[in-house]
C-alpha cells in the first residue's frame, strides 16, 4: 500500500485510509451494519489490508465505540483521528458546540469509547470561521495538544471558509471534499499543500452517484445531476464506474490520503485495487474533467 507524508504532520499514511461513517449504527437503531460484529469484520479487514489512517468523529454514531471495541489492542497499527464541535448522534445539542468547555469534554469522552490516551489527529468538525472565532477554539485545540491527547489539530471545512483556515497557517491538516463531481476545492487542496499541511480528501468516490438515483448527504441531488449531465455513463461503459471516479481524483498532486468508507468488504477490496492501480491516464482524465466541467456550467 503506497504511503504518503501527511503534511508538516511527518505522519506516514497510506494513500487509502479509511472513512468510518459507515460503522454508525446497526441496522436496526437505523445504521447499516448487519450486526455489531460486522464492523469488527470491516475494521479489522482495513488493518490487515495494510490501511494505517483511519477517520470518525463523535458524529458518526457508534464509530468510535466500534473502533475501541475491536481495533483498539492492534493501535500501534493505525493513526487515529476524530473530530469536535459536533456531539455524538443521538445527544442533545450542548449550549455551544465550539466552547472549550465542550471541546475538552467532547475529546475526553472520544478518548475513552476509542479506548486510547490520545488521537494523531483532532479535528474541528465543519465550523465556519465566525463560529472558530468566538470561542478561541485555535486556543483550545492548541491546549489539547499540549496535553497530549491529540498529537496534531485540523479541520473538516469547505468554501469559503476553508481559505480563511488555510491562511491562517495553525492546522496541521485539512479535510476537504474533493472528486470528479465535485471539483470546487481543487485549488484549496493545492493551497493548502503549499502552505505544509495535510491534505485529507473525503468524497472521492463520487458518493456512490453513478450506481444510484438517491444518497446520503445534502450534496448528493448536486452530484447525480452533474453525473447524468456529463454523460459518463455513456463514455465510462463497461468500467467500474465508482472505482474509475476515484482513480481520477487520485491524480491531484496534492492529495495526500483518501478516506473512503463502505460497510461492504467487496467494496473494500474494490477501492484497495483502485488505489494500487494508481490515477487513470492522462487522455482519459482530462475527458472526464471536460465532461463534468461542461455540466458543472450548466448549473449557472
Amino acid at each position: 500500500m503506497e504511503k504518503v507524508v501527511l503534511g508538516r504532520t511527518g505522519l506516514e499514511v497510506t494513500k487509502l485510509g479509511f472513512g468510518a461513517l459507515e460503522m454508525r449504527d446497526v441496522v436496526e437503531n437505523g445504521g447499516r451494519l448487519p450486526s455489531e460484529e460486522h464492523a469488527g469484520v470491516v475494521l479489522n479487514a482495513v488493518l490487515d489490508a495494510g490501511i494505517n489512517f483511519i477517520d470518525t468523529a463523535p458524529g458518526y454514531g457508534r464509530s468510535e465505540e466500534f473502533i475501541g471495541r475491536f481495533i483498539s489492542q492492534r493501535r500501534g497499527e493505525y493513526y487515529l483521528a476524530t473530530k469536535c464541535g459536533r456531539p455524538q448522534t443521538g445527544v442533545p445539542h450542548a449550549e455551544s458546540e465550539w466552547s472549550r468547555k465542550d471541546i475538552l469534554r467532547t475529546i475526553d469522552e472520544s478518548l475513552a469509547r476509542l479506548n486510547t490516551d490520545h488521537v494523531d489527529l483532532l479535528q474541528l468538525h465543519g465550523p465556519h470561521v465566525g463560529d472558530i472565532e468566538m470561542h478561541d477554539c485555535i486556543g483550545t485545540l492548541e491546549e489539547v495538544r499540549a496535553s497530549g491527547k491529540a498529537r496534531f489539530i485540523g479541520v473538516s471545512a469547505t468554501l469559503p471558509d476553508i481559505a480563511t483556515f488555510i491562511d491562517w497557517g495553525v492546522f496541521d491538516a485539512f479535510q476537504i471534499v474533493y472528486s470528479a463531481l465535485e471539483p470546487e476545492h481543487e485549488e484549496a487542496i493545492a493551497a493548502a499543500d503549499a502552505a505544509g499541511a495535510g491534505t485529507i480528501i473525503r468524497g472521492g468516490s463520487v458518493k456512490g452517484a453513478p450506481l444510484r438515483e438517491q444518497g446520503r448527504g445534502g450534496e448528493f441531488p448536486t452530484v447525480r445531476l452533474r453525473w447524468v449531465e456529463s454523460g459518463l455513463a455513456d463514455v465510462l461503459e463497461g468500467m467500474d464506474l465508482v472505482s474509475t471516479m476515484f482513480r481520477y481524483a487520485l491524480a491531484h498532486p496534492s492529495a495526500h490520503t483518501f478516506i473512503n468508507g463502505t460497510k461492504d468488504l467487496d467494496h473494500l477490496k474494490a477501492n484497495i485495487a483502485a488505489a494500487e492501480a494508481g490515477p487513470l491516464d492522462a487522455d482519459l482524465h482530462a475527458l472526464i474533467r471536460e465532461r463534468v466541467t461542461a455540466a458543472v456550467a450548466k448549473e449557472s
